[in-house]
């Protein structure tokens, strides 16, 4: 089994640091500062071995060219946004396949967020793995700032059928401020108000509310819960005058909410 620590960057994003078997070498996803990781490999002697990029923000890449001069380091990023991300020694897309330690690793493209957007998924029938950066939230989904209502909702969907107990890795800790706005379109959700609860004992003791799980987020994640009952009566509410004929349609409505909040 990996084992996946979080590396505290700037005011709300992880860094996640996948350890390897014999914990002297490790890889990080999505280094946005590289002064917190370099503070953690020395701490605890570790190697660093190579870098995964979800997506071109500068907050999840603006440490990989300092990072990736001190040694050689494998930097994996979209080959659809190869020329906007720094260091990169391999660009990968749809349906790659590659090797972490002992596990395989596929590449799924989840546009919405940005286009060349990558979630990577750790292929463990025991333990699923899944780093998604900034499409799936705990409790919510990024904005999206260069793809579609349409892009967004299909890559939801196709990381809702990952196994239930797939581990989901995102990138901000905005989980109460997510939770709080699910609790406004699903009222009634008794597994959204103890994840509340839950969520709210973690972060008054310091504590991510992060890995989340597929399970969970099918369970309390409105944007994925577009078809219950409840929500579509809370779209409706709010926007009478829509048809919400499409999923698409109400993804949209509820995202646009989701900014307005």
């Amino acid at each position: 089994m990996l084992e996946v620590q979080p590396i505290n960057a700037f005011n709300d994003n992880y860094i996640w640091l996948i350890k390897a078997p014999d914990q002297q070498t490790c890889w990080v996803v999505d280094p946005g500062d590289a002064a917190p990781v370099q503070e953690y490999l020395k701490k605890e002697n570790l190697t660093l071995e190579g870098i995964l990029l979800t997506h071109h923000h500068y907050d999840h890449t603006e440490g990989v060219a300092e990072l990736a001069k001190q040694q050689s380091v494998n930097v994996l990023g979209s080959a659809k946004d190869a020329e906007r991300l720094p260091a990169l020694t391999r660009a990968v897309q749809q349906g790659d396949t590659f090797k972490l330690y002992d596990q395989s690793v596929k590449v799924m493209e989840v546009p919405g967020h940005t286009l060349g957007h990558l979630a990577f998924f750790v292929e463990n029938k025991h333990q699923p793995l899944l780093f998604c950066g900034d499409t799936l939230f705990a409790a919510g989904c990024g904005r999206m700032f260069e793809g579609t209502p349409e892009q967004m909702n299909a890559s939801l969907q196709s990381l809702a059928t990952l196994p239930e107990n797939t581990q989901v890795f995102a990138a901000h800790e905005y989980t109460l401020s997510n939770l709080r706005f699910a609790l406004q379109v699903e009222p009634g959700n008794t597994a959204l108000q103890k994840r509340m609860t839950d969520a709210t004992k973690l972060r008054t003791a310091d504590c991510p509310t992060l890995p989340s799980n597929i399970a969970m987020e099918l369970a309390t994640n409105p944007f994925l819960r577009l078809n219950q009952p409840e929500v579509l009566a809370s779209l409706q509410a709010r926007y009478p005058e829509a048809g919400l004929t499409t999923q698409a349609e109400a993804f949209k409505l509820l995202r646009s909410w989701k900014d307005t909040a």
